[in-house]
């Protein structure tokens, strides 16, 4: 019979190591599937991270674009103020404001532009980088360009301020 019983032990203690050993694995089975995912919180506390964080983000680089056409504008004005330079050094006066800068892709009047070249200065005229035409006026012996700038209208504040050459190469 002690044989007997140490059988029955033997085999108890089998069944339990089985049972404790199926529970431990149940149990990592468990705890596996449930780190397979996060919670909301977890989701929630990210977006919110990554919502701050676009508010510094964002508004820093629309500015720094702004700035950049802005400049771009700048030196395309420069660009066009010596050419006219080029056009006054060759016909002795600026064209009128009549004639506005197309005066830079044709001739607008043979006889009061004699030296004019057989090439035009331009081929086609440049835009600002909002792609609007540029603005000439004719102001005695001297000029103004201006590029309405963002708003493309007339006046304007901080970013769609009009950029006015020359001076706007002063502001950069």
């Amino acid at each position: 019979m002690t044989h007997d019983n140490s059988r029955k032990s033997v085999k108890n203690l089998t069944l339990k190591e089985n049972k404790i050993n199926k529970l431990t694995l149940e149990t990592k089975h468990k705890q596996n599937r449930t780190r397979e995912a996060f919670s909301l919180l977890e989701l929630l506390v990210v977006i919110a991270i990554l919502g701050m964080l676009a508010s510094f983000v964002v508004p820093a680089v629309i500015d720094s674009k702004d700035k950049a056409q802005r400049s771009l504008t700048c030196t395309q004005l420069a660009d066009i103020g010596k050419t006219l330079e080029n056009f006054y050094a060759d016909q002795g006066t600026y064209p009128e404001t009549e004639e506005g800068l197309q005066a830079l892709t044709s001739n607008p009047d043979s006889d009061k532009y004699p030296q004019y070249p057989r090439k035009p200065y331009y081929k086609k005229l440049p835009k600002d980088t909002w792609k609007t035409p540029i603005t000439y006026i004719k102001k005695g012996n001297s000029f103004e360009l201006i590029s309405y700038a963002s708003d493309r209208k007339e006046g304007g504040e901080d970013v769609a301020e009009d950029i006015v050459y020359p001076g706007c190469d002063d502001k950069k």
